[in-house]
């Protein structure tokens, strides 16, 4: 508890300012009570969780495709899509490659 109250400063000051500078935010949020972090026993399990996918500054995102493929997801707002928290890997994967192969290509490129 200590060790996260001292390093508290530094989240608010470095980490935090962050989100609203990346493209992709990944969030995980639990269904379970967490409110005191600090007396709960075990980690929410992967069950026990929502993740809140945010997308800023990025149009070639598939909605439908990863709505159909992410069963459960939703989409809560125009720039975000909410997955169940089991699902996380597949959604980094289905996100995630396109923009990887899309970056190698591009460098593949500039590099002739």
């Amino acid at each position: 508890m200590d060790s996260v109250i001292r390093s508290m400063g530094d989240y608010i000051k470095y980490i935090t300012p962050k989100f609203s500078r990346t493209h992709i935010n990944f969030q995980r949020v639990p269904t379970v009570d967490t409110s005191n972090p600090f007396a709960a026993k075990a980690i929410p399990s992967p069950d026990e969780n929502f993740i809140v996918i945010r997308f800023n500054g990025l149009t070639q995102i598939d909605f439908p495709y990863l709505l159909s493929m992410l069963h459960n997801s939703f989409i809560p707002s125009m720039n975000t899509l909410v997955v169940p928290g089991g699902k996380l890997g597949l959604a980094l994967e289905l996100i995630m490659t396109p923009l990887v192969k899309k970056l190698v290509t591009n460098k593949k490129l500039s590099i002739k």
